[in-house]
């Protein structure tokens, strides 16, 4: 059976995918998208039920259209967000083909371009683009062993506090995830411990702006590269309940109990790192950096926006940080369950080309990978800072939508009436 050709298959129908077809489509470049869910899926069916964005309806979102029934400074939910890219794909025409997986992609020997097979025939490519995002397979660490707790959940996996065992609850990981989950159980009227690892921790808002507006005017979401250490510290921030900064010591308060970063596990004692207090430390430090920094941008910039010095006050270290706890016995706890919101790792096991480092990690630039041909999009700090933001991954799309329509012109020199045209300077 004959396969189907086309220029550009695009494996992923989330935020990057959709993005990806914009430009693609815009550019006359003929592509299809393959989903192997639905449009967004993750959004749908892979994170709790009370999840908002956690950016503004005014700033997390792709530039040609807004979000319907959602003030600009609100925050979106969970359903509005997927609705969201349904209607946008819908809008740009999108050749999106949902309920079709990539089972494999290899080069062509002897010839260019690619053979995409799926779960419903081949597909010959002459480029490919893996926009599946950075949120591929949740991550536990293998600390806790099965049958230690009755539940031991992935944040990806959790949904309500009524879908666990009566209990208390242990949250390990303190970025938006896990900080947001952990207020939910606390409030539902569950005993909570949050394991607070390194963290940046930026206002919600300050001075009547959105930390979003801030880190814009400060230059901040474009970073190209990580400072040291920095590349996978998670972001404590949320749009919970109409949104708020995120403060530990404000969350002490209301009964979740602090402690360091899960170390090990032993006979029913889950032990902690001692470094509670400096990881809430360091937080802090990057929070009144922030407000230091726009503090001084309004001055320099003679702006009108009310000041704030009660943000700079941050207050008393809660008991649990200056005398933290070191271990716990599970059972004396009386915790039934474990919340890991570790994070994610990437699967390109589909994905067999020359594309990874000695670590297995996509090796590119810009989203341009080492195999000439293959295209990474939708990756935390793929370009810069706000890569793996909605907005963000819109505008390295348009970087790598570009990158592809340069090199089908080169491509098309041997055959084409005229010469190619002059390579253009991909949009920044």
């Amino acid at each position: 059976m004959p396969s189907e050709e086309t220029e550009v298959v695009v494996v992923g129908a989330g935020q990057a995918g959709i993005a990806m077809s914009e430009h693609l489509g815009a550019l006359g470049i003929p592509h299809i998208v393959l989903e192997r869910n639905r449009i967004a899926e993750r959004w749908r069916s892979e994170r709790w039920d009370s999840l908002v964005a956690n950016g503004p309806a005014w700033h997390d979102r792709f530039p040609g259209m807004e979000f319907p029934d959602v003030a600009p400074d609100g925050f979106a939910s969970k359903e509005q967000v997927a609705d969201y890219f349904a209607a946008y794909a819908e809008k740009i025409d999108a050749p999106v083909r949902c309920g079709v997986e990539v089972t494999s992609v290899r080069r062509h020997t002897g010839r260019s371009g690619f053979r995409v097979e799926t779960s419903q025939g081949a597909v010959d490519a002459r480029f490919v683009v893996a926009a599946t995002g950075p949120f591929q397979r949740p991550v536990i660490p293998p600390v806790v062993p099965d049958g230690a707790v009755p539940v031991q959940i992935h944040s990806s996996g959790y949904r309500n506090p009524q879908q666990l065992p009566e209990g208390a609850v242990m949250v390990v990981g303190a970025g938006s995830s896990g900080v947001q989950i952990a207020d939910e159980l606390r409030r539902s009227g569950r005993r909570v411990l949050l394991s607070v690892g390194p963290h940046d921790r930026p206002p919600r808002q300050y001075r009547g702006r959105d930390f979003c507006w801030w880190l814009g005017v400060l230059g901040l979401w474009d970073a190209q590269t990580p400072p040291q250490g920095a590349a996978h510290v998670t972001i404590a921030v949320s749009g919970a309940r109409g949104g708020h900064t995120v403060d530990f010591r404000a969350l002490a308060a209301t009964g979740v109990e602090l402690v360091g970063m899960t170390a090990s596990y032993d006979d029913g004692v889950l032990r902690f790192a001692p470094d509670l207090a400096t990881n809430i430390a360091l937080g802090d430090e990057k929070y009144l950096g922030l407000l230091r920094a726009a503090d001084a941008y309004v001055e320099r910039n003679g702006l009108d926006l009310p000041e704030e010095p009660q943000a700079h006050v941050l207050g008393p270290d809660p008991e649990c940080v200056t005398d933290p706890r070191l271990a716990l016995d599970l059972a004396d706890a009386g915790v039934t369950s474990i919340v890991w919101a570790t994070g994610f790792a990437a699967d390109y096991g589909w994905l067999d080309v020359d594309a990874f480092d000695e670590n297995g990690r996509p090796d590119q630039s810009r989203g341009v990978s080492a195999e000439p041909g293959v295209y990474f999009l939708g990756l935390p700090w793929l370009s810069r800072r706000g890569s793996s933001f909605i907005w963000g991954v819109w505008h390295d799309a348009r970087y790598v939508a570009d990158h592809i329509a340069i090199r089908r012109g080169y491509l098309a020199y041997d055959t084409a009436d005229r010469p190619v045209a002059a390579a253009a300077t991909p949009n920044s």
